[in-house]
């Protein structure tokens, strides 16, 4: 069996910052990542978890079939469109997508349509 590589908050630091619109911010010394005032990823303070915007009538699903990977957000934050995930369980290319996704969330679909033309394979 090869040994797949672990995500790291390293893996999506610079995708963060590229993403149009998105700026990061540290908020009592953890890493998220803005649209306006919106927060579509965050990390936890040891950076081993990361939480992102993702659709609330899916995540449930998500969550379910993979139990050691995803998890959902502490019952106060059900309410958001919400999910979590251990960095170590997710691959770099994964995790970027996961960012990008969560990023598509919070944008108007015109900056969606852009990325996707400068970027028709995706993130990477």
């Amino acid at each position: 069996m090869i040994p797949r590589s672990v995500a790291t908050i390293e893996d999506v630091l610079s995708l963060g910052s590229s993403l149009e619109r998105s700026y990061p911010v540290h908020v009592r010394r953890c890493l998220k990542f803005r649209v306006g005032q919106i927060v579509y990823v965050a990390f936890s303070l040891d950076e081993t978890v990361m939480g992102f915007a993702f659709p609330k009538e899916e995540r449930a699903a998500l969550v379910a079939a993979q139990p050691d990977r995803f998890r959902l957000p502490r019952a106060s934050e059900l309410r958001f469109h919400w999910v979590e995930a251990d960095l170590a369980t997710l691959d770099p290319v994964e995790a970027r997508e996961f960012v990008v996704d969560a990023w598509r969330m919070v944008v108007p679909k015109k900056l969606t349509r852009a990325y996707d033309l400068a970027h028709p394979h995706g993130p990477g």
